[in-house]
Order: C-alpha cells, then structure tokens, then sequence
C-alpha cells in the first residue's frame, strides 16, 4: 500500500494536512495576540527536528508541493512550516485557529459550522501535479480529520467545491520516513 501512496503522493492532486510538531507544554493565553509568541506554546527543540525532518521526507520522496505553504497564525505552525519548507512562501489562515478551537467547549452550531467550512477548505483541488500543504492543528476525536499526531500528516483526495474530500491515509512521521518500505 505504501508503494501505491508514494505513487500517488508524487502524481500530485492531493492537500496534506499536517499537524505542527511538537510543542512546550503549557497553555496558551487566552487574548494574548499571535505575533505574541512568547504568550503561546511554541515548538520544542524535538518539534523543530521533526520540522525540519518531514520537509526533508518530503523532498526526498520528490513529492511535489504548492510553493505557497498555509498556516494557523500560532507561532509554533509558522515556525514548523519554515523550518520545513525555508524556500516556500507561507500563508496564514486565519480559519486554522478556528480549528485549534474545536477541542474547547464551543456550542454544537459554532462546532458545526468550523467543520462544514473546514471541509469547503479541503474539497479545493490542488493545480494538477502539485499537493497542497496546510500546517494546523489536530481535531478532536471523531470530527473532521480527527486527532493527528504531532508532525503527522492527513492524505487527502479533494473531490471539488461541494464534492467533499476522502481520507486517503493517515501517516506518523515514522510512516512518511518509510513510504517505500513496504
């Protein structure tokens, strides 16, 4: 199945949807603003390797990537997609925070509604021979993509606006590093 996947991954038309890598333990600050990291949990030296680590995996695959890279405005997504992608010009979407919201005590409309726009987020097809790469945040247990480790990655085939997306597979960071292994 892996050598299908990397197949797969280097034909291109897919969003792979990562979780940051490892963060500091701590809180985040409630109120304190995104250019404000040092209100907010950053990336650990072990998240900055697994950063740097899963571009390498990526390139070394030759996956092709977008060269625009989106992120959550958390410092600790920014930093993971730099560390990863230094030549890649970063978005930040606002939106991924709302994600990282969904694991509070929001209301069931307010829950519903971060998840019918993050599925419209992930129904967009890619340019033909290329994967799209978002660096957000895990989602709670049995909503959207579910919980994603810290640097895995969520393989997803678009259908189109309107058309959902499949969940192609879900990989840790040791099943990027092994795509072929099997």
């Amino acid at each position: 199945m892996e050598k299908g996947l990397l197949a797969l991954l280097r034909k291109g038309g897919l969003t792979l949807y990562a979780r940051h890598g490892t963060a500091t333990i701590g809180v985040d600050q409630a109120y304190g603003t995104f250019q404000s990291c040092q209100n907010q949990r950053n990336l650990s030296d072990q998240g900055r390797r697994e950063a740097i680590y899963y571009g390498q995996m990526l390139r070394y695959w030759q996956i092709p990537i977008l060269s625009t890279i989106t992120t959550s405005p958390f410092c600790r997504t920014i930093e993971t997609a730099r560390l990863a992608f230094p030549n890649s010009n970063l978005q930040i979407d606002p939106f991924l925070f709302e994600i990282f919201m969904l694991g509070g005590n929001l209301p069931t409309v307010v829950q519903s509604n971060i998840l019918t726009i993050s599925t419209s987020m992930l129904e967009i097809i890619p340019p033909e021979g290329i994967n799209n790469i978002i660096i957000g945040h895990s989602f709670p247990r049995n909503a959207g993509l579910g919980i994603i480790s810290n640097m895995g990655t969520v393989v997803i085939k678009p259908k189109g606006q309107g058309h959902g997306y499949e969940i192609v597979r879900k990989l840790t960071l040791e099943n990027l590093a092994a795509l072929d292994s099997i």
